[in-house]
């Protein structure tokens, strides 16, 4: 695993797959960032790193990391997306208040609340799996009969 001195800050770059965020839209937000340049959605996207470059004391390339775009979601309603602005902006005044606004790799995070908040009404994970469970039993039901 390459180590960076404190003084370099690598540069990071998009990778092509992201196949993640095309799923994660609907139709009609697809067809609106198609039909009407400028507009915006909001999601929530997940980064993992899959390949770096100019990490040698010996060479003379800039440090770079590739990211690529691994889980996302969208939001789906204006109140979705609302909440997911106000909760960006919560870790920002948070990093801002840290004085860690221009820090890399993981820091304060204080917009939790927001989010369990907003989505308190939601399928939790275990909600979702007995969900998951009962679909699979309805269909191994039907192809009994």
């Amino acid at each position: 695993m390459p180590k960076l001195s404190p003084a370099q800050t690598p540069e990071v770059k998009i990778d092509t797959g992201s196949a993640a965020v095309e799923v994660s839209m609907s139709p009609e937000q697809r067809r609106g960032l198609f039909e009407r340049p400028g507009t915006t959605v909001v999601a929530i996207v997940e980064l993992t790193s899959k390949s770096y470059t100019g990490h040698a004391d010996d060479e003379d390339k800039e440090p770079q990391v590739k990211v690529r775009i691994t889980g996302c979601e969208v939001a789906r309603s204006d109140a979705e997306a609302a909440t997911l602005l106000e909760a960006k902006r919560a870790m920002w005044r948070a990093r801002r208040m840290d004085g860690t606004l221009d820090e890399v790799g993981p820091g304060p995070r204080n917009a939790e609340s927001v989010i369990a908040d907003a989505f308190v009404e939601y399928p939790t994970e275990r909600e979702y799996t007995d969900y998951q469970r009962a679909k699979e039993a309805a269909r191994r039901d039907e192809f009994v009969r």
